[in-house]
């Protein structure tokens, strides 16, 4: 028996918390010691919460991003300014964005940014299903809203490249503003700001 756990049970549970990010063993053994003390439907539940993630959670046919249901929340919305889109890298980006409450278009999720150094290439990303909607006008204005890394600012120029012949607006969040490098750790007001303030794409390259 491993770090002097009496339960083989205990000892496997403690190592299956350990392998999410961010928490170790100590924190998964205070993690596995308070579901012990949970009643037993309250467990119930959290594991099924857990499984219906992992095996029912679905992607938004239109744009990429997380969903109970093939079309997502945003995109059914007919509040939303179907005209517009907000390009962004991750699912965590599109909350970042959301939280602000001051973007009422809808998004496009290319499930990462070009970078050669990990094997990433244009054909790995949701980049030809955004193609596709600027071509079929459905949209007259595309928001990039990449990190402001290198492989950020080569998607961004790469889309750009992609996108322009089309005639569609191409627009910018706002670069005066530190964001860390992703959307998702810049402050609501700030990153708000950032895409209000918006600018041509064109005058940055």
């Amino acid at each position: 028996m491993s770090r002097g756990f009496s339960s083989q049970l205990l000892d496997n549970a403690v190592s299956q918390f350990a392998k999410l990010p961010g928490i170790g063993k100590k924190t998964a053994l205070r993690l596995v010691l308070h579901l012990l003390r949970e009643e037993r439907g309250e467990v119930r539940d959290f594991v099924e919460s857990i499984r219906a993630v992992r095996e029912e959670i679905k992607y938004c046919r239109c744009c990429h991003n997380l969903s109970d249901t093939d079309t997502c929340e945003i995109c059914s919305n007919p509040q939303r300014d179907h005209r517009t889109v907000c390009v962004v890298e991750t699912v965590r980006d599109v909350m970042a964005v959301e939280g602000t409450q001051q973007y009422r278009g809808i998004y496009h999720v290319l499930g990462g940014v070009i970078s050669p150094m990990d094997g990433i290439g244009p054909d790995d990303l949701n980049i030809d299903s955004l193609e596709q909607k600027v071509a079929d006008k459905q949209v007259e204005e595309v928001i990039l809203a990449l990190s402001t890394t290198l492989e950020g600012d080569t998607t961004n120029y790469y889309i750009y490249k992609r996108i322009a012949p089309y005639g569609v607006k191409i627009t910018t969040i706002a670069r005066g503003v530190s964001v860390g490098d992703e959307l998702e750790y810049a402050d609501e007001v700030t990153l708000g700001r950032s895409i209000v303030n918006r600018v041509p794409f064109d005058t940055t390259i």
